[in-house]
């Protein structure tokens, strides 16, 4: 039987050691390391606008909750609804109760009378806070100028949209 050259169990050892302290972290470099986003619950979600109550006792209800909804998306991004216009944004938590949503693109038709679309794209860079409460989300103002009040919106309530390109429509051909 050949014996192993002494490099050999040297260099065997190194390799085992340096394989071993490569995929070890000290509870330190975990703590440390950087993690996704926070979503705090919100990725994923979609919500329609209950009412607005701003600090001076106004409240202001929409004529139709449906009209006015957001959808917080997994991967930062957000779509809603504002009564009679879609727009797209971003948004993110970079902690709990913390939220900071992007600039609003948005299409530009000019919504009826009593609408709250002014209302609510005025305040949209002003959202900084959102609490979660008894299954509905509300959005804070800084400077405490107001809560939006939303309730989430089931699948029951959303009516889906044929997708583009569907044979549906020609099944009966």
């Amino acid at each position: 039987m050949k014996r192993l050259s002494p490099r050999f169990a040297v260099f065997a050892t190194l390799a085992v050691l340096v394989a071993s302290a490569v995929n070890a972290q000290t509870p330190a470099q975990k703590k440390d390391a950087p993690s996704k986003p926070e979503t705090g619950g919100l990725g994923g979600t979609s919500w329609q606008l209950v009412k607005f109550q701003s600090m001076d006792d106004k409240t202001l209800i929409p004529d139709d909750k449906a009209k006015y909804a957001l959808e917080f998306g997994t991967d930062g991004g957000i779509s809603a609804r504002i009564d009679c216009n879609r727009g797209r944004s971003t948004w993110k938590s970079s902690g709990s109760g913390q939220l900071e949503l992007g600039p609003l693109v948005l299409t530009r038709a000019m919504c009826p009378p009593g609408s709250l679309h002014d209302h609510i794209v005025k305040n949209w860079a002003y959202v900084r806070n959102y609490v979660l409460k008894d299954g509905h989300l509300f959005l804070s103002l800084m400077a405490d100028a107001g809560i939006y009040e939303l309730e989430p919106i089931t699948p029951a309530k959303t009516p889906r949209l044929p997708t583009t390109g569907s044979n549906e429509s020609h099944a009966s051909r």
